[in-house]
């Protein structure tokens, strides 16, 4: 069993940047890819960014690209997502997530364990 537990939303103006954390309890995470999503009010839950076990390969979402950067710790069982350039859009609850595997994947169903949720709030 893994848990996972993300920190650092918060509520922000447009343009400002905020840095979000995901927190592994168990070193095993370093096996697997892994991805944050986020969800909208009334909206299902998207991926926004993922990475593979290694960080050597990252996939964005076009609506975050040049602007989110994704990266992973593997020796602090950390997993981050770096926010610039922050839109009203980008308002949601963020889930970080591991995959039931090691490499990118694109769809909610192919992971495995999710966190709690930290809200990102951007006001205009």
């Amino acid at each position: 069993q893994v848990q996972l537990v993300e920190s650092g939303g918060g509520f922000v103006q447009a343009g400002d940047s905020l840095r979000l954390s995901c927190a592994a309890s168990s070193s095993t995470w370093g096996d697997r890819s892994m991805a944050w999503f986020r969800q909208a009010p009334g909206k299902e839950r998207a991926l926004v960014a993922a990475i593979n076990r290694s960080g050597g390969i990252r996939y964005y979402a076009d609506s975050v690209k040049g602007r989110f950067t994704i990266s992973r710790d593997n020796n602090k069982n950390t997993m981050y997502l770096q926010m610039n350039s922050l839109k009203p859009e980008d308002t949601a609850i963020y889930f970080c997530a591991l995959s039931y595997g090691y490499s990118i994947y694109y769809t909610a169903s192919e992971y495995e364990y999710w966190g709690q949720g930290t809200q990102v709030t951007v006001s205009s």
